[in-house]
């Protein structure tokens, strides 16, 4: 992967998968050249299916944005920080990331639940 590019700079990834809690939703904004596109999608099944198979994994969907704009979101939920830090760090998952093209920049960033009342729970 080229590039990761922080949703919040003042608190990128790293940091965030230094907290502990759980459970967590991993929001991943990606983009890329559209001559890129195929590879991505090849590439990120393969990285999904580890991911999948890793302790704390619950699931995962891949959205992409509606016209010519190949843009996609991933979110990802994960038991804990702990888990989705222990798949994030994993010499396997980590060697993939330099077969990305050139061109994809991502964007990842953890979150939680907020119970809002009367509209939604944790």
């Amino acid at each position: 992967m080229s590039l990761l590019r922080p949703l919040d700079p003042s608190f990128p990834i790293e940091r965030q998968i230094a907290i502990e809690a759980g459970p967590v939703v991993l929001v991943n904004v990606v983009t890329l050249d559209k001559a890129d596109e195929q590879t991505f999608l090849k590439i990120w099944q393969d990285d999904a299916a580890f991911m999948k198979r890793q302790p704390g994994f619950i699931s995962t969907q891949l959205h992409r944005a509606l016209g010519e704009s190949p843009t996609y979101l991933n979110y990802a939920v994960w038991e804990s920080t702990a888990h989705y830090r222990a798949a994030f760090g994993h010499p396997e998952f980590r060697a993939k990331l330099p077969t990305y093209p050139s061109s994809v920049v991502a964007s990842p960033h953890l979150f939680q639940k907020v119970a809002v009342p009367n509209i939604c729970v944790v």
